[in-house]
């Protein structure tokens, strides 16, 4: 780790008038999640077939079966890391106006961040695919699947972004309205490269946002937009930070 380039990275943070969070999976690795992608990603062991908007219509049971087994009897035992409660002490101490995330585990939430955009969704919650009704996870019985809705008997799923499916327009929006008032953005164990998610670091980057990334190796963001990199686990360096900032 490279302390000269952390402490130069806490002063922007220190200074900044509004300075935003972009997280991805990188940043819950120490929570015990696994991302998607990478030599350890999800997409090594499972297809990711059953995430798909059409195969999920087709055969919602086999769809549940694999959803349950790697989401909900996981995500639900996972407890925010360092990472995470950082972030919301620096949003308590106005350090942090935003969190825009790609994450689904609601981790930023449990570690007390307030203002989180979930850009792919929350598994927290369940929405009805006939009427639209929305469910916590807490009332649906996941040993009978599929769930189904209370209201119309139709088919639960989870309020996450699958294959196929758009993004939340409201999430977007106010993803793209926080990037463009952002002077400071942190990209936070994301390389993005799923649209229109990578477009938001984009965005804040060229209404004059000074970009600091911390990623445990390169993307596509440190050869083009990053000003500051820091490489090493995100749990590290943010407690480093933390430490600059008197937290």
């Amino acid at each position: 780790m490279d302390l000269d380039k952390v402490r130069e990275a806490s002063e922007l943070i220190r200074k900044a008038k509004y300075t935003v969070a972009f997280t991805g999976a990188g940043i819950s690795v120490d929570s015990g999640i696994p991302p998607f992608r990478g030599d350890d990603g999800l997409w090594n062991s499972h297809h990711p077939i059953f995430l798909e908007i059409e195969f999920f219509k087709k055969k919602p049971l086999q769809s549940w079966r694999r959803i349950k087994e790697i989401f909900y009897d996981s995500l639900s035992k996972a407890q925010p890391n360092a990472g995470h409660l950082i972030l919301a002490k620096m949003e308590e101490r106005s350090f942090l106006e935003s969190i825009i995330t790609q994450n689904i585990d609601h981790l930023h939430q449990q570690a007390g961040s307030k203002v989180v955009y979930e850009l792919h969704g929350t598994y927290k919650q369940l929405i009805c695919t006939e009427c639209r009704a929305e469910y916590d996870i807490s009332f649906a019985n996941l040993n009978f699947l599929p769930p189904t809705c209370f209201v119309c008997k139709g088919i639960l799923k989870p309020d996450m972004v699958f294959f196929n499916e758009p993004i939340p327009v409201l999430a977007k929006e106010h993803s793209i309205a926080e990037a463009k008032k952002a002077d400071v953005l942190l990209i936070i164990g994301t390389n993005a490269e799923v649209l229109p998610a990578a477009e938001i670091p984009e965005v804040a980057k060229k209404n004059g946002a000074k970009i600091i990334e911390i990623n445990i190796k390169k993307s596509h963001f440190t050869r083009t937009i990053t000003d500051i990199f820091l490489k090493g686990r995100s749990t590290d360096i943010l407690k480093e930070i933390g430490e600059y900032l008197y937290l």
